[in-house]
């Protein structure tokens, strides 16, 4: 088991303070694996801590969903617990009824420690939630990084260089459980098929109500297969109605959200780096995971690779603590624009910058920018090009920096 150092060391600040600590992520991301090591480390650094687990999507939890009979358990069992420090771990805790009165019920009670999971970025968002809103912290779980899929996928290919893996990266995605399927091609497309709909049908068609399937399916695969490029829930409307599926802007924007709730995808907006000002049309779309993308839209045959680059950079970015939008300055395009706190950087991403033509068309991208903040290009180029000021670095490189 891998020990996910960078979130723990992000929670472990909070562990026995009364704040709740709330982990969200896509479904199959590792949140419950790191709800357990939250657990192994309470039970090492605080013996005599009473923990409580429960994963509400085990059927032997099933009588829990009901409010009264949740709340009654947890009552005896912290009573049971007498003095003692109670460490309460409540697992995909969404289906719960009314689940935030009765979490910050327990919350104030001096002796309890609450760390609840979902996966859907509106589980803190509803009228209930009121009642715990400025007693949480919330911590987003992505799938593995490159740096952790080298750390457990490496036994599984033999010997590879770092860039022979990003390959492996590449195809196969960040999913926590694909190791323990030894990355068997077939074994990796069917979990994969089978989380694509359990996301869909679990955590976007039942929260929504949605009964078309299909339309919800075509809109998926659109946006993953155009993940990195600019468009509009508009040129959606269009592209269905050549496939004789017609719907309306409302709708693709509905289904949009419950898709980016449900944490499948993220949508970037666009930036004017002259007028300072966000650009309310014509996002862009990231995958949450390169392996997913590839089960659902197929092997493009290496055309979207650059998308591929790009979207995994976005990921990086973010895992690295970054707020990202989309730059435009004039007719130039910047890929990525990412504060942190005072910190400002640009990023430009390409697969490949074989010739003078492609360099300068990536490079004078961010000498275009009116500041002095860190520019940055990212390419799988072996040869440093940087230049005017703009630094260059191998992007495989990048990616396993500490």
């Amino acid at each position: 088991m891998l020990i996910r150092e960078h979130y723990l060391h992000q929670i472990r600040p909070f562990i026995g303070t009364d704040v709740i600590k709330v982990i969200t992520g896509m479904r199959r991301s590792g949140k419950s694996v790191i709800l357990e090591q939250i657990r192994d480390a309470i039970q090492k650094d605080h013996p005599d801590c009473e923990t409580i687990y429960l994963d509400f999507e085990s059927r032997d939890n099933v009588r829990y969903l009901k409010k009264d009979v949740l709340h009654e358990e947890l009552i005896q069992r912290i009573n049971d617990a007498g003095d003692r420090k109670v460490a309460l771990f409540l697992d995909e805790i969404h289906d719960v009824e009314e689940w935030e009165l009765q979490v910050n019920s327990l919350r104030k009670r001096k002796n309890v420690d609450i760390y609840i999971t979902g996966s859907n970025s509106k589980l803190l968002s509803g009228e209930l939630a009121t009642y715990i809103t400025g007693r949480y912290v919330e911590f987003h779980v992505a799938p593995f990084s490159f740096g952790e899929f080298k750390a457990v996928a490496g036994s599984a290919f033999g010997i590879l260089s770092d860039w022979e893996l990003f390959d492996k990266y590449r195809e196969f995605g960040g999913l926590p459980f694909l190791p323990q399927v030894n990355y068997a091609s077939q074994s990796v497309q069917t979990y994969l098929d089978d989380l694509y709909w359990a996301i869909l049908s679990k955590d976007v068609m039942r929260r929504l109500q949605i009964r078309d399937v299909d339309l919800l399916d075509r809109i998926v695969r659109f946006v993953m297969t155009e993940c990195g490029h600019v468009f509009s829930a508009a040129s959606i409307v269009r592209f269905l109605k050549h496939e004789r599926r017609a719907t309306t802007v409302e709708t693709v924007l509905n289904y949009l959200r419950a898709c980016e709730d449900a944490f499948l995808f993220s949508k970037v907006q666009r930036e004017d780096l002259i007028g300072k000002r966000i650009l309310s049309v014509d996002e862009k779309y990231y995958v949450s995971d390169p392996g997913l993308r590839r089960a659902v839209v197929g092997d493009l045959r290496g055309e979207d690779i650059d998308q591929v680059l790009e979207n995994i950079v976005y990921s990086e970015l973010i895992r690295r603590g970054y707020s990202v939008t989309i730059g435009r300055v004039r007719s130039k395009e910047v890929d990525f624009v990412c504060q942190k706190h005072s910190e400002r950087l640009y990023v430009q991403v390409s697969y490949l910058m074989p010739d003078q033509t492609t360099r300068d068309r990536e490079f004078s991208s961010l000498e275009s920018v009116p500041d002095q903040y860190d520019k940055l290009v990212l390419s799988l180029d072996m040869v440093n090009f940087a230049r005017n000021g703009v630094k260059h670095r191998n992007l495989v490189e990048w990616l396993l920096e500490p």
